[in-house]
This record gives C-alpha cells, structure tokens and sequence, in this order.
C-alpha cells in the first residue's frame, strides 16, 4: 500500500465531528478527522514501515502524522530523527502521544527523554515526561534506576508549579504513573503527590484547569490496580 493510497484511506474515514474535537484540542488544518481505531486495520495491511511513515509524518495533516506513529519503526529512528519528529510535532497528542508513544519501543527512550525534560521547551517537556509514563506502564520494574527516578519525582515536586503549561500534565501523570506502575517507589510517589498539591493549569481563553495526581492515585489503589503494566505501548 503506498502513499497514495493511505492518503486517500484515511481522508475517506474523517469525519467533521472527530475534526472538531481534534481542532479544540489543538490540531490546526490539514487533517481529515479520523478515529484513531479505526485506522486499525490499514496498519493491519501495512505492519511496519519506516520509509512510508517518515512520507506521512512529513504532510503536517494530523491523521497522516498520527498514523506514521503506528507504522513507525522505533528501533530504525535515531535520536536525530526522534528531535525531527519532535520539532514538527505542532501540539501535545503528537508530542505525547506520537512522538513519545513511539520513542517509548526504542532502546534510546531514557536517553532522549532525559534531553527533552532538561530542554526547557513545553513540548519536548511534555513528550520526555509522557514517555516515562509510557515506559513505566509498560517496561518491567527492573529495567529503571531506583536512584534516578526518585530524583525525577524531587524535580516534579520542586519545579512543577513553574512549569510549561502542557509539561505539568506530562509531570503530573509521571507521578501518578510512577505510583501506580512502579512498586519500588510508590510510597514516595504518593508522598510526592501529597506535597505537590493542586496543580493549577492555565488555558487559552477558558478557566484555569486543577490537576490532582494523589485523588487518581487513591482511585487506582481502591481499584487495586497497583503495579499494572499495559502489554504493548502502541495500539
């Protein structure tokens, strides 16, 4: 299947009601409006695919760029082609959940992420916090530094207030995340939640937004969800 033809695939799925939702979210002209499930079964047909994903990423449509993460081959791209993907990555669903979802496969995450945290800039914050929740909710407890992200939850707990914007969701769920899918640390995790509080998110235009990782965090363990790993990252 080519580039043509998942072009014209994923326009022929779009619909204005998920264009909509996107474009509140952030998302800006070109893009179709596609579910993100049922892009499914074209990735199904074309498994993995290097070449035609960096094809696809490079439109700058939304659908083309999230559906390049699918198909991506995460252990093909270098850190170079990670900051790439990363410098066009225009809002939060595709530095979080594109850019970062696919990282998280690589052997490079932790490298990469610990770059983008330290970068100051929002959204490559943003992607380096979300692809540690990534890896926590998926990589076993072993393959982490104990040492390293207790460091990681002191950073939080001292800069979150001060933070970008979209950083402090990433941050605020690196907590979360690290309570609920990491054993080692999640008594620290749940005292981190304590000390960091409310944290309050400005929006664009709308009320300020207050997130709160120890009420989630309350909510996983009466679940009794403590110490869950997802099976894959990707969809």
């Amino acid at each position: 299947m080519n580039f043509e033809i998942v072009m014209q695939e994923l326009e022929a799925l779009g619909k204005e009601r998920s264009k909509k939702m996107y474009m509140s979210n952030g998302a800006h002209e070109p893009l179709f409006g596609v579910a993100t499930g049922q892009m499914k079964p074209i990735a199904k047909k074309i498994k993995i695919n290097q070449p035609l994903a960096e094809q696809l990423y490079s439109t700058g449509n939304y659908d083309a760029m999230y559906f390049a993460g699918i198909i991506a081959d995460p252990k093909a791209m270098t850190e170079a082609d990670y900051d790439r993907w990363m410098d066009t990555a225009y809002f939060y669903m595709l530095s979080d959940y594109v850019v970062a979802v696919t990282l998280a496969e690589s052997d490079i995450a932790q490298d990469v992420s610990d770059k983008w945290i330290a970068s100051g800039e929002e959204l490559r914050m943003s992607g380096g916090w979300s692809c540690y929740c990534w890896l926590l909710g998926n990589r076993p407890d072993s393959e982490f530094h104990e040492s390293k992200l207790a460091a990681m939850l002191d950073l939080v707990q001292k800069t979150i207030h001060d933070a970008p914007e979209r950083a402090k969701y990433a941050m605020n769920n690196f907590i979360y995340t690290v309570a609920v899918s990491y054993r080692p640390l999640h008594d620290k995790a749940v005292e981190t939640a304590k000390a960091v509080g409310s944290v309050e998110v400005k929006q664009d235009q709308k009320k300020s937004k207050f997130l709160n990782a120890s009420d989630n965090i309350q909510k996983a363990i009466d679940k009794e969800q403590i110490g869950f790993k997802r099976k894959y990252v990707r969809c």
